[in-house]
Formats: structure tokens, sequence, C-alpha cells
């Protein structure tokens, strides 16, 4: 099966709130639009099975990995001084891998969404 035809299955670990932002954030773009933006949000995505196991090297090593990882600097470097915040905080974050890669994903989609809007109002200007 051509990956184009059903591009999710390109997404392991995909989830139905990811596919529906992915959907409408993609609603105006032509096939061969929706191919480019495909293969590049395919390499800017996080999966959630890959933030959770992060998640659980905070446990036995480096706490706060998932933090850096989503581009959370700050509260990165918060849980890698303070263990995770004595583990609950790496508690937290295990049993909110999903919400927590989604927002990432999310967070990406709408920056990718207002590029794109930008690059559209350039071509039209110019």
């Amino acid at each position: 099966m051509d990956m184009y035809q059903n591009p999710y299955m390109a997404f392991p670990g995909i989830t139905p709130e990811e596919m529906a932002f992915l959907q409408q954030g993609t609603n105006e773009l032509s096939d061969n639009q929706k191919k480019y933006f495909y293969m590049m949000y395919s390499d800017k995505r996080k999966s959630p099975q890959d933030i959770m196991l992060f998640t659980l090297i905070g446990f036995i090593g480096v706490a706060g990995v998932q933090r850096f990882i989503l581009g959370d600097v700050g509260m990165g470097i918060v849980y890698l001084l303070t263990g995770g915040f004595c583990g609950i905080g790496t508690i937290v974050d295990l049993v909110n891998y999903k919400t927590l890669t989604n927002d990432y994903n999310r967070k990406w989609l709408s920056k990718a969404s207002r590029w794109r809007r930008w690059e559209i109002n350039r071509k039209v200007k110019g």
C-alpha cells in the first residue's frame, strides 16, 4: 500500500486526536503539498512510545530526558537538577506521556500552518 493513499500509516502510534488535528491542518493543501508536508511532519513528529521510553529512562538514569526531547529545556533542567522532582514529576509524565506528545505535535503543526499561510501570502503578493 502506498503511504500517500493513507499517509497516517507511516506514523507509528498515531492517536485519534493527532489524526484529527492533522486532517484539520492539511485540509486546504493539494495532494503534492500534503505529500511534502507529511514527509516534513514525519521528521519532526514525536512518537508517544518514544516519549514513554525516554520517561522511563528518568527512573534509572537521567531524569528529564523526555522534556529535552519535547523542546521543554527549562523543565528538562529542573527535572535533571531535582531528580524529576524526586520521581514524582517523572511519574506524572509517565502517566501523561500521550498528552505531552500530542501537545508537542500540535504545536509543531500550528507552527507549520502559520509558515504555510505566510508562504502563500508571500506568493500572492510577490
